[in-house]
């Protein structure tokens, strides 16, 4: 896998082994970071992270702290090791834990971006509906959904852009006033 854009773009990291995570591909993280405009200086929660792509990209775009969750062993120890490789560790955290757990821990955390691309065989809609509570006010929330299924609606959030890209679309969401 390779960084889109930024300070690290071109640059390659690793991605886990096994069938456990879905990496979003090149195309559609430029796409999500396009959308997203202008992130320097920006914090970021990158939820179900993977291989860290979402996060790692965050970075090389200007964000100034990333939060990296993800449950996998085998993602997380890849996640530390693309950090590390790609100089980014005081940047970017990554976090062994179950979102849920994490979420019970730092309840009053909030980040401008929460970035979430959540296992599409196994989506746990209560950890979908937690994302509103770790957004600043003027944040965004950037979810990765799968291309057939309708677009969850979130309680205190509204859509305010959604793309769909065959098997996998990306919707966006901002606080309710």
């Amino acid at each position: 896998m390779r960084v889109v854009s930024g300070t690290l773009g071109g640059r390659n990291f690793n991605s886990p082994q096994g069938y456990r995570t879905h990496p979003m591909s090149d195309k559609m993280r430029g796409a999500l970071f396009n959308a997203l405009g202008n992130i320097k200086g920006l914090s970021a929660l990158d939820i179900y992270s993977g291989s860290g792509a979402l996060g790692i990209e965050a970075v090389s775009r200007g964000a100034k702290m990333v939060i990296s969750i993800e449950a996998d062993k085998s993602a997380y120890l890849t996640i530390e090791d693309n950090v590390t490789n790609l100089s980014i560790n005081d940047r970017m955290k990554p976090t062994k834990a179950f979102f849920k757990s994490w979420s019970n821990r730092h309840p009053n955390d909030t980040f401008d971006l929460v970035l979430a691309d959540p296992p599409y065989d196994f989506i746990v809609f209560k950890d979908i509906e937690r994302l509103r509570k770790h957004l600043k006010d003027s944040g965004v929330v950037a979810l990765s959904w799968p291309g057939k299924e309708e677009i969850p609606v979130i309680d205190g959030l509204s859509i305010i852009k959604s793309n769909n890209y065959g098997d996998s679309q990306l919707v966006f969401y901002k606080k309710v006033s």
